[in-house]
């Protein structure tokens, strides 16, 4: 017998009956195959190691939540994976506002999309970054710093990815990581401002509108004016993405 097998059987034989039904569990969730397992060939991020590792995390902690992956679960998670498997990783200290994580010395900004609405083929990010509490009232020339504000922000990073999961059936649950290219969201540099001067919000929200050579949307920043001041990113059009990987797979019944 493999002695590290044979360790493990002597250790669950001090276990209590709680503690050997968890590891039941976890068996029987990596006993169950992928309804879908697959990586982009030309990911420089995904290999397989790190594909299989990342997607057997995802179903052990479905094996204990009904609730989605968030984002501290996922920068935990990329982060021992990658290691694992021979990157050189750096995280920031907590609260850092540009970058989650530096792999092999790139810095990465981290999101996650779980919203029910979810759209296949439109990205959304809830929030994309804080706007703070500079001058913004209802004045739409008030939206050219919030866009310096985007911008200085981008700085602090080089690439973006986002796991997404579209959906949340136990029978099926289903994630994709998604990259959003950086120069996508340079492009608003180009794109149309408007101020909601009707909202009833305070400070005014607003839109800056990104289209192609069509004339057809490609995506919106959206500066929300609420409690939390932020920025979103609605309408992402993913064909504009990349998508590293996909998994879909089934939960047992907790």
């Amino acid at each position: 017998m493999n002695p590290r097998i044979e360790k493990i059987c002597k250790e669950i034989a001090a276990l209590s009956s709680t503690q050997i039904e968890v590891i039941e569990q976890i068996i029987e969730q990596f006993s169950k195959p992928y309804l879908l397992i697959h990586r982009n060939s030309d990911s420089d991020l995904i290999n397989d190691s790190v594909l299989k590792d990342f997607g057997d995390t995802l179903r052990i902690h479905h094996c204990f939540s009904h609730e989605p992956f968030r984002k501290d679960k996922f920068e935990y998670a990329l982060e021992r994976i990658l290691k694992l498997n021979g990157y050189n990783i750096i995280m920031p200290r907590i609260g850092n506002p540009g970058h989650d994580i530096e792999i092999n010395n790139v810095k990465v900004s981290l999101k996650t999309q779980a919203d029910r609405d979810i759209k296949l083929n439109k990205v959304h990010i809830s929030k994309f970054m804080e706007l703070g509490k500079g001058s913004w009232g209802d004045n739409p020339d008030d939206l050219n710093n919030l866009m310096d504000l985007f911008f200085n922000h981008m700085k602090g990073y080089q690439r973006i990815f986002t796991l997404r999961c579209l959906s949340k059936k136990s029978k099926g649950w289903k994630y994709e990581l998604v990259e959003i290219p950086k120069s996508l969201l340079q492009e608003a540099e180009n794109g149309q401002l408007r101020m909601m001067l009707g909202s009833k919000q305070t400070p005014k929200p607003g839109y800056c509108d990104v289209f192609d050579d069509l004339e057809n949307l490609k995506f919106q920043l959206y500066f929300d004016g609420g409690s939390e001041r932020k920025l979103q990113i609605k309408n992402l059009l993913k064909k504009y993405c990349i998508v590293h990987a996909s998994w879909s797979f089934e939960s047992i019944d907790i």
